[in-house]
């Protein structure tokens, strides 16, 4: 989702997922926009997990899911407004996953489940923990041999992009450059100028 100039919505899970239950990672990632490009239309892009481009390594112990932005050769169908790449990592226990990385990109490693090590010093990571690293052409992830009784594999959400170093104001969950940015955005949000999602561009999911 673009949020741009200001748009209204609410995540929920699938009706059906909610009735019978089970592990449901729901995870909201706001990526700054740079200053000239904050109040551009907003818009939505509903991606589901058949959408993304996936990569398995040579040996098949891990898939990386590449929702946005490209590893090697391998585009994401998110669309973005800033230099970026998002993925989802699944490792399988003692496999260790080598992807190639911009450079010029950071990169944030967040661990949805299981357990194992990151970058050249293999530093131990776990559920609910996040890596942060920077100037490397490929990260190195490695699953631990025993995962958790719950998982059978090492989850990582990978996302990196170049630093836009810019002023930020927030104020709840309005956010801009500027505090009087964001007043004006109050003030939008309280006329009922902000844009909708429609509720058919979410539900049904597709099958």
């Amino acid at each position: 989702m673009t949020a741009g100039d200001g748009i209204l919505h609410i995540e929920t899970p699938p009706e059906d997922l909610v009735m019978s239950g089970g592990i449901f990672h729901g995870v909201q990632l706001w990526i700054n926009l740079p200053k000239e490009k904050k109040r551009i239309e907003p818009a939505y892009q509903d991606l589901q997990g058949q959408d993304s481009a996936m990569i398995t390594t040579h040996d098949g112990g891990a898939i990386i899911r590449v929702l946005a932005g490209e590893v090697e050769t391998h585009k994401g169908p998110g669309i973005s407004h800033t230099p970026i790449t998002i993925t989802h990592v699944t490792i399988t226990p003692g496999a260790q996953a080598n992807i190639p990385w911009r450079k010029d990109f950071n990169a944030l490693a967040y661990v949805l489940n299981g357990k194992g090590s990151i970058g050249p010093s293999q530093h131990p990571i776990q559920t609910g923990q996040m890596a942060v690293m920077v100037d490397g052409d490929y990260l190195s992830i490695q699953a631990s041999p025993i995962q958790e009784a719950r998982h059978e594999a090492l989850d990582i959400f990978l996302i990196g992009g170049i630093p836009l170093k810019e002023q930020v104001f927030q104020y709840g969950p309005f956010v801009m450059s500027t505090r009087e940015e964001v007043m004006q955005a109050v003030e939008d949000y309280q006329k009922g100028l902000f844009g909708h999602i429609p509720p058919d561009a979410i539900m049904p999911h597709r099958s």
